[in-house]
């Protein structure tokens, strides 16, 4: 590939006393990621090479002061900080915690002025000692986006995102509305088109209760507000079936007919995506003018600094963050030069019907099955 074609992939360190190296230095043993893109690592060279060193891997970078000095063909790294930072590889700290965070900032700063095509982010987790808003809501708050997002997990086979984000149970219920999840089946429905190239997506949407309610037996939410959410987005012309319960939804398989999938809460749409996933799952954040990608893997502080981790999740982001750039642009482009008006102001209707499209809607099947 042409050096001027490669995607410039920023990539965040992650907790420092984490995972988030180990999987950059794995993943870039592959010779051929350095021909698909061009890595800009954000974090401490320091750090680094103390795990470099404890886990016995050969990996070399270039350090640059710059994002305007970055080169082709090798690991650039831009240091965050210049201060010591305690390295206690598994250990949460406060300090470990931040390290990850000084590494984003400084990564959005270079994103505004242009110097990175998409970003992949490392793992930093909430724990005892480091509590935040997650690396997602971080990154929309910072970025100071005006539109909407919502995060997406992503794996070989699915597409699931959450209609709440990381609530109590006790809290869902009180959480969702017709506009809420109408908001969230849009945003799917547009990532899925614009992002992962499906021209016509179709969509499930769960339900909240057992059973779907049992015709409000079980709970009134479907009645009330998540069918006429469904009716609202079928209004707008996108294909949204449901609800669906989650037990008969996954244990019959249903989950294949479709290419986007909205659960209502953290638990109903992680517990199968992660039973469901083979290898290489992703947690995409989806609707913000900068692509973000991040490596879905649990108790990662755990394994940090036993040689251990699989790097394969680290690649999955990185391959998805370049794919939906490339699709963006094939996305976009048709949108930057229109066609001319096919007909003039002052000719009658007979003219512009020559050129209208009939629009088609398939029938619904049941929602309750």
């Amino acid at each position: 590939m042409n050096n001027k074609n490669k995607i410039r992939v920023a990539i965040t360190h992650g907790d420092t006393n984490g995972i988030g190296y180990e999987l950059i230095f794995k993943t870039f043993e592959e010779p051929a990621m350095l021909e698909l893109c061009t890595p800009i690592i954000y974090g401490s060279p320091k750090v680094a090479t103390y795990h470099r060193n404890a886990l016995g891997i050969e990996a070399n970078f270039t350090i640059i002061k710059d994002i305007n000095e970055v080169q082709p063909d090798r690991i650039n790294f831009i240091p965050v900080f210049d201060e010591e930072i305690k390295v206690e590889l598994g250990a949460p700290t406060e300090e470990s915690g931040n390290a990850g965070l000084v590494a984003i900032d400084r990564a959005l700063e270079d994103y505004r002025a242009g110097g990175f095509d998409v970003l992949v982010t490392a793992p930093l987790n909430n724990n005892e000692n480091f509590q935040f808003s997650g690396q997602s809501r971080y990154i929309e708050d910072h970025l100071c986006a005006e539109v909407p997002s919502i995060s997406v997990l992503v794996n070989e086979k699915l597409r699931i995102a959450l209609a709440t984000r990381n609530l109590p149970l006790n809290q869902v219920s009180a959480s969702l509305s017709v506009e809420r999840i109408t908001k969230s089946g849009k945003l799917l429905y547009n990532s899925i088109m614009r992002d992962f190239r499906i021209s016509n997506p179709r969509l499930a949407i769960l339900a909240l209760n057992p059973k779907a309610g049992d015709n409000g037996l079980l709970g009134s939410e479907e009645q009330e507000i998540i069918t006429p959410a469904i009716e609202a987005l079928v209004g707008e012309g996108i294909q949204a079936f449901g609800p669906y319960p989650a037990d008969k939804f996954f244990g019959d398989s249903y989950w294949e007919q479709f290419d986007g999938i909205l659960a209502m809460y953290y638990e109903q749409g992680l517990t199968p995506f992660r039973a469901l996933t083979v290898e290489g799952s992703v947690n995409y954040l989806a609707g913000l003018p900068l692509i973000c990608t991040a490596p879905e893997i649990t108790d990662n502080l755990e394994i940090a600094g036993k040689n251990i981790a699989d790097p394969i999740s680290m690649r999955h982001a990185i391959y998805l963050a370049i794919d939906t750039f490339r699709h963006r642009l094939e996305y976009d482009e048709p949108m930057r030069n229109p066609l001319q008006k096919l007909y003039k102001e002052r000719r009658d209707d007979s003219e512009k019907v020559r050129f209208s499209i009939p629009k088609r809607r398939d029938n619904r099947e049941g929602s309750n099955d």
